[in-house]
């Protein structure tokens, strides 16, 4: 081993630990801060958080609790959603948006699940991804919050936007991010990690206006205004 390339592996080396000790106080410190954080998908079983997860594709949780507090109560199965005609389903979820794309994933999925899984939603990643409507996101907010399954990280807008502030990836696609926290979160909190970066994303690391002196990451974050402030 040349002296070059030695002193390139140790600099990775050391660069990888910082990330991972970096890592570890986010953590810490997102755990503290945001003890309540929990899926905010209203539901009461496994099928309503698909559904749910579904509707929320381009809105928001909150829209989307008003729309299902009387969607799931018209239909409690997924063969109710295949017994009414596709145009009145459409109109049920319409506040949604999307809402034609939407039935049609619904309609598809219960027909899956009937027909394929016995009226159960699955339990692993390779089935869930068989159902209409489902990637990766939608499989591990339904397996992480309907059976406790750390499958993998949940990426939508706040976790992409918090982890690319913080310098966990330099990645701009679900798939990669979601790999590259990963490989930097311990498997014990895939679960919890992206309630935590969500709550946070909401409340302090907002997407035109952060509020950088508010933020309990302020010091271990390389996109903090107040760095960039004190740099001019």
């Amino acid at each position: 081993m040349n002296l070059h390339f030695q002193r390139f592996f140790f600099s990775l080396v050391e660069m990888i630990y910082d990330t991972e000790r970096q890592t570890t106080e986010i953590i810490k410190r997102l755990k503290k801060e945001y003890p309540e954080a929990h899926c905010e998908l209203i539901h009461s079983n496994p099928f309503e958080l698909l559904v749910a997860t579904i509707l929320s594709a381009q809105c928001t949780d909150v829209r989307v609790n008003i729309v299902t507090a009387n969607l799931f109560r018209k239909y409690r199965k997924p063969i109710d959603y295949l017994n009414v005609a596709p145009e009145e389903l459409e109109q049920d979820i319409r506040p949604t948006g999307f809402f034609r794309n939407k039935a049609k994933s619904i309609r598809g999925a219960s027909l899956k699940i009937n027909e394929n899984f016995g009226g159960e939603i699955p339990q692993t990643m390779e089935e869930l991804l068989t159902l209409d409507g489902v990637a990766r996101k939608t499989a591990n907010v339904v397996l992480g919050n309907a059976f406790g399954i750390a499958s993998g990280v949940v990426v939508d807008t706040h976790v992409s936007r918090v982890s690319q502030r913080l310098g966990l990836t330099e990645e701009t696609t679900p798939e990669k991010i979601e790999k590259d926290l990963q490989e930097l979160v311990p498997k014990k909190d895939w679960i919890m990690f992206p309630h935590w970066q969500i709550a946070h994303g909401r409340k302090i690391c907002q997407a035109r206006k952060p509020k950088c002196v508010e933020c309990v990451l302020e010091n271990l974050c390389p996109s903090s205004r107040l760095k960039m402030i004190a740099a001019e």
